[in-house]
C-alpha cells in the first residue's frame, strides 16, 4: 500500500511525465526518482494506460496547442472559429476551458480545448464522447453544445453555452437558502438528469461543481467528458487508479470503484452524495487526504453518518427542520446512496418522486410503510382536525389495528394496482376528448388522430418511465399495423430503452420490446436485424420466464416467422411446430395457436409443401370463424393462404374466388389505401393476370403499387411482388422494354434486401429471360434461366414447382437454339415434377409437350412423339368436353 507522501510523488512524477513524448518518459522518471524502479514502473504503467498504447503522432502541434502544454494564459487572444480567447474560467487534466467572444453578433461560450491530444488518444476519445453526447441533449438544464472542431494538427474543440453562476452547494449557501429551496433547485438537477437517461446518457460525474445555478436561479448540468451510452454498459469500467482519475472519488458509486458496470444507478448514487452535501454541509466521505487504496476501502465498506447528525453537528442556522423531516431526508440520502444498486431508487424519477413526497409532507415512497408514519404524515398535514377528532381516532384504530397489519400488504399492492389502472383508463379517456370537453368527441375522429395524440400523451409520462414504456410499446404497435413504420420505429426503440434502463437487460419486458422492434424490422426488410433481435428476445425470455409462460410461445413464433421472412424454411418449420406445440398445451385451439399455426402454414408452403399448408390453413380458417366471426382480418389472411394454394396448382378462377372474398372483408375494415388491402389486390390481379383479363389485372396493380410504395418506399420486397405482375402484363402485351424494366426493378430490390440470397431473385430472374427469349434473345435468356435454378437450388427444397418450371423454360430456350437433346433433357425433367403437382393443363405443362414433340421429332424419336401427341390430344379432348357441360 502506498503511504501519503509516496502517493504524493508518484502522482507528481506522472504529471510531469504526462507533457513528455512517450520515449521520454523513462529517462524522464529515474532521474527524478532515482534507484527506486519500483516506483518507475508504476508511473510508467500508468502512463500507459493514459494513453492507450499510444505513440507520438509524426507531426508537430501548433502554436495553440504548444501554449496550452506551457501556459494556459499564453493561448489568451487567439481565435478558435468565431470566437477570440479572452478570459482562462478553468483547466484540468483534461484540457482548459476558456470564455470565448463572438464579437459579430456579440455573444459569449465556453471553450474547451483538449490538452495533449497528440499524446493521448484515450483523451481524444473521452472528449470526442462528451461532444457527441452534448449533441444529442436538448434540455434547458443542461448547458447546450453550440459548435465544435479542431485545430490544424487535430486538437479538437467545443463550444458550449456559458453558464455564469456557481456551483450548487456554494449557490445556496451564499444565498442562505433553507431545506424546502436547496431541494427545489436539487430537484431540477434531477430532471436534467432525467433527461440524459431518457436518451440512454449516464453522466458518470455528477457533483456540485457540475451543476451550477445561475444568477437567476436556473439550474444548468455540465460536465460529460465520462459520459458513458447505455448501449455499452456491458462493458467493464476502467479499474483502480485509473478510473479514479476519471471520476471524483467522494461522489463515485461503489460500482465504478469496482470498475464494474455502470447504469442509472450510478448517477442516482451521485445525486444521492450531492444532496447530503447540500443538507450537510459536507461530503458522506472525507477522502482529501486518502490513497486510492483508502479511499476504495472507504467507499466500499465504511456506512456514513447519518446527514441529520452531520447537519446538527453543523450547527447551520439556515438548515431548520423538524426532528420528523430530518428523519425522512435521512431516509431519502440512504436510500439513493445504497451500497447495493438494487437497493437504491429504481431511477432518478423515482428520487424525484419522493423529494416531491417531502416538500408536500406526504409519505416516502422510501419509507416502509407503517400505520404510525402515514398516521403522522397525516397528522402534520391535518394538525387542527385531527386534534378534535383525536379521541373518536384512537377508538377507530384501536379496532382496526390488528386487521390493518394484515391487509397492508395486499391492500398497497392493491392500490398500487389500482393507481395504474386509473392512470390508463384516465389516458385512455383522454384521447377521445375533443377541442370542448363538454361535447365530447367529435364524430369524425379517426384511428390514427388517437393514436397521435396518443403519442403525445405518453411523453408526457416521464416520472412513470415503466409505464411509459408499456405505453410505447403498445403505440408502436398499433402505428405498425396502420403502416405508419417510421413511428413505430422511434415509439419501439423508446420502450426498449426505457425498459432496458429501468427494468435492465434481462427482464422480459425487455425481452418482448426486442421481439417486437425484431417484427418491425422484418416489416422493414431488415432481415438480418431483425434475426438477431428476435434471437436475443427470445433468450431474455426464456430466461425470464417459466418454459409456458405465453410470451415464450410469443418470442418463438415470432423468430420462425422472420426465419420463413428469409427463406430459411428448414430453419423456420420446426421453430414454428414448437411454438404450435407451447400453444396447444392448454388443450384449447385458441387464437394465439392459430396465429402460430398460421405461420407454420406459410413456411410449408414456401418450402412447397402444399398439401401440409392447405391442412393448417383449413384449420386455421375454423378456429379464427368461430372467435371472431366471418368479417374479421384473420379471416381474409386464411382465405388468401387459401387461395395461394390454388394459385400454385394453377387453379386460378378458384384463388381469384379466395381472394375476393378475402379483399372484401379487408376494404371493409381497413379501408381502400392500407398495406394490407395493396397485398390482397396484387394477389386479385396476379390471378386475373393469367386468366388473360389484362385491363381488369393493371387497374388492380397500379392501386397496390401506389399503396406499397407510399407506404414501404421504393426498396421493399412488397413492391417488388406488385412490379413483377406489372411486368408479367407487359410482357403479355409484347411491351418488352416496360417488362425488362419491371423485371429488372424487382431483381434490384430483391438483391438489396436479400442480400443476393432469395429464391425470389430466381424468379425476377426467370421473369426477365422470358422477355429475352420473347425478342429471340435465346442465349441471354439461356444464361439467366442458369441462373434462376442456381437460385432455387440454393433457397429451396428439391423438387419445388419454380425449379420445374425454370427448367420448363430453359428447354424451350436451348430448343431454338437447335441444341434438341439438352432441351430434351431439361424439357422432360421440368414436366416430371410439374405432372403430379399442379393442374394437366397448366400452361407450363402444355408447353413442355409441345416441346418435347418437336425435340423428340427433331433426335429421331417419332415413337415417343407421338405418345405426348397422344396425351395433348386427350386433353384436349378432356377439355371440350368440360367445356360441353
Amino acid at each position: 500500500m502506498l503511504d501519503r507522501e509516496r502517493w504524493d510523488l508518484l502522482q507528481s512524477l506522472f504529471h510531469g511525465a504526462t507533457g513528455l513524448p512517450p520515449d521520454e518518459w523513462r529517462r524522464y522518471l529515474e532521474g527524478e526518482a532515482g534507484a527506486d524502479q519500483v516506483l518507475v514502473a508504476r508511473v510508467l504503467d500508468m502512463l500507459e494506460d493514459d494513453a492507450l498504447d499510444a505513440s507520438f503522432l509524426d507531426r508537430q502541434p501548433s502554436q495553440l496547442a504548444t501554449d496550452l502544454l506551457t501556459t494556459s494564459d499564453a493561448a489568451l487572444g487567439r481565435r478558435i472559429g468565431p470566437y477570440r480567447l479572452t478570459r482562462l474560467l478553468g483547466e484540468g487534466g483534461m484540457g482548459a476551458v476558456y470564455l470565448g467572444e463572438r464579437e459579430d453578433v456579440a455573444a459569449v461560450a465556453a471553450i474547451k480545448i483538449l490538452r495533449d491530444a497528440w499524446l493521448s488518444p484515450a483523451r481524444r476519445d473521452r472528449f470526442a464522447v462528451e461532444q457527441r453526447t452534448l449533441a444529442q441533449l436538448n434540455h434547458p438544464g443542461i448547458a447546450r453544445l453550440l459548435d465544435a472542431g479542431v485545430l490544424d494538427d487535430g486538437t479538437p474543440w467545443i463550444v458550449m453555452e456559458y453558464v455564469d453562476g456557481a456551483p450548487l452547494t456554494e449557490a445556496c449557501r451564499s444565498r442562505r437558502l433553507g431545506v424546502a429551496r436547496r431541494l427545489t433547485l436539487f430537484r431540477a438537477a434531477c430532471q436534467a438528469v432525467v433527461h440524459a437517461h431518457q436518451h440512454l446518457v449516464v453522466h458518470r460525474d455528477l457533483k456540485p461543481s457540475n451543476i451550477m445555478v445561475t444568477t437567476d436561479g436556473t439550474v444548468k448540468l455540465l460536465d460529460f467528458g465520462i459520459a458513458k451510452q447505455l448501449a455499452t454498459f456491458g462493458e467493464a469500467a476502467d479499474r483502480t487508479q485509473t478510473g479514479l482519475r476519471l471520476m471524483t472519488p467522494a461522489y463515485a458509486a461503489p460500482e465504478q470503484v469496482r470498475g464494474e458496470a455502470v447504469g442509472v444507478y450510478t448517477d442516482v448514487y451521485s445525486l444521492g452524495v450531492v444532496l447530503y452535501e447540500l443538507l450537510s454541509g459536507s461530503v458522506p466521505y472525507d477522502l482529501s487526504r486518502s490513497t486510492p487504496g483508502e479511499a476504495e476501502r472507504t467507499i466500499l465498506a465504511s456506512e456514513p453518518e447519518r446527514v441529520s447528525d452531520v447537519a446538527r453537528a453543523a450547527g447551520d442556522a439556515l438548515l431548520v427542520a423538524t426532528r420528523a423531516q430530518w428523519q425522512d431526508l435521512d431516509v431519502l440520502c440512504q436510500k439513493a446512496m445504497h451500497k447495493d444498486p438494487l437497493r437504491r431508487y429504481a431511477s432518478v424519477d423515482a428520487l424525484v418522486r419522493d423529494v416531491d413526497h417531502f416538500l408536500a409532507a406526504e409519505p416516502l415512497d422510501a419509507r416502509p410503510d407503517s400505520m404510525r408514519y402515514r398516521l403522522a404524515k397525516f397528522v402534520s398535514r391535518n394538525r387542527r382536525a385531527v386534534s378534535v377528532a383525536a379521541v373518536v381516532s384512537l377508538a377507530v384504530i384501536g379496532l382496526n389495528v390488528f386487521y390493518t397489519i394484515r391487509l397492508a400488504r395486499a391492500r398497497d399492492l392493491a392500490v398500487a394496482e389500482a393507481a395504474r389502472t386509473g392512470r390508463i383508463q384516465q389516458f385512455v379517456t383522454r384521447l377521445f376528448e375533443g377541442g370542448d370537453q363538454a361535447a365530447g368527441p367529435a364524430e369524425s375522429l379517426r384511428v390514427v388522430t388517437l393514436v397521435d395524440r396518443g403519442a403525445l400523451e405518453a411523453h408526457s409520462l416521464t416520472s412513470e418511465p415503466a409505464l411509459q414504456a408499456e405505453l410505447f410499446q403498445t403505440l408502436g404497435g398499433i402505428y405498425q399495423q396502420l403502416g405508419q413504420l417510421d413511428r413505430a420505429d422511434s415509439l419501439l426503440r423508446s420502450a426498449r430503452g426505457l425498459r432496458a434502463a429501468v427494468l435492465g437487460d434481462s427482464a422480459a419486458e425487455t425481452g418482448e420490446s426486442l421481439v417486437a422492434l425484431a417484427l418491425l424490422r422484418s416489416d422493414q426488410a431488415r432481415y438480418a436485424e431483425a434475426e438477431s433481435l428476435a434471437t436475443a428476445g427470445l433468450a431474455v425470455t426464456r430466461r425470464a420466464l417459466s418454459p409456458d409462460h405465453p410470451q415464450v410461445a410469443e418470442a418463438t413464433e415470432a423468430l420462425g416467422r422472420i426465419l420463413s421472412e428469409m427463406s430459411r424454411y428448414d430453419a423456420a418449420i420446426p421453430v414454428l411446430t414448437e411454438a404450435v406445440r407451447l400453444r396447444s398445451a392448454g388443450g384449447e385451439e385458441t387464437a394465439e395457436y392459430a396465429s402460430s399455426a398460421y405461420e407454420l402454414a406459410n413456411a410449408n408452403f414456401y418450402a412447397g409443401h402444399y398439401d401440409v399448408s392447405d391442412s393448417l390453413n383449413r384449420r386455421v380458417l375454423e378456429i379464427h370463424r368461430a372467435i371472431f366471426g366471418a368479417r374479421h382480418p384473420s379471416v381474409a389472411d386464411d382465405l388468401i393462404n387459401l387461395g395461394a394454394g390454388q394459385y400454385e396448382r394453377a387453379n386460378y378462377a378458384d384463388a381469384e374466388r379466395y381472394y375476393r372474398e378475402a379483399l372484401d372483408i379487408t376494404v371493409a375494415h381497413f379501408g381502400r389505401d392500407h398495406f394490407k388491402t395493396a397485398s390482397n389486390l396484387t394477389m386479385v390481379g396476379r390471378s386475373l393476370v393469367f386468366q388473360g383479363r389484362l385491363d381488369e389485372a393493371v387497374g388492380a396493380l397500379n392501386q397496390a403499387l401506389a399503396i406499397r410504395e407510399r407506404v414501404y418506399g421504393p426498396l421493399h420486397p412488397a413492391v417488388a411482388s406488385t412490379v413483377n405482375e406489372l411486368g408479367t402484363v407487359a410482357l403479355q402485351r409484347e411491351r418488352y422494354t416496360d417488362a425488362e424494366r419491371s423485371f429488372r426493378r424487382m431483381i434490384a430490390i430483391y438483391r438489396s434486401a436479400y442480400q443476393d440470397r432469395h429464391y425470389l431473385i430466381g424468379i425476377a430472374q426467370s421473369n426477365l429471360a422470358s422477355v429475352f427469349m420473347a425478342r429471340g434473345e435465346n442465349a441471354a435468356a439461356e444464361s439467366l434461366y442458369r441462373q434462376a435454378i442456381a437460385m432455387y437450388d440454393r433457397t429451396l427444397p428439391a423438387g419445388h414447382t419454380n425449379v420445374g418450371i425454370a427448367r420448363v423454360k430453359l428447354g424451350r430456350a436451348l430448343l431454338r437454339q437447335g441444341r434438341f437433346a439438352e432441351a430434351e433433357r431439361e424439357s422432360r425433367a421440368g414436366y416430371d415434377l410439374l405432372t403430379p403437382q399442379v393442374n394437366p393443363t397448366v400452361s407450363w405443362l402444355t408447353s413442355a409437350r409441345a416441346d418435347l414433340a418437336t425435340a423428340y421429332d427433331s433426335l429421331g424419336r417419332p415413337n415417343d412423339a407421338a405418345r405426348i401427341r397422344a396425351e395433348i390430344a386427350a386433353l384436349e379432348q378432356q377439355a371440350a368436353q368440360t367445356r360441353g357441360r
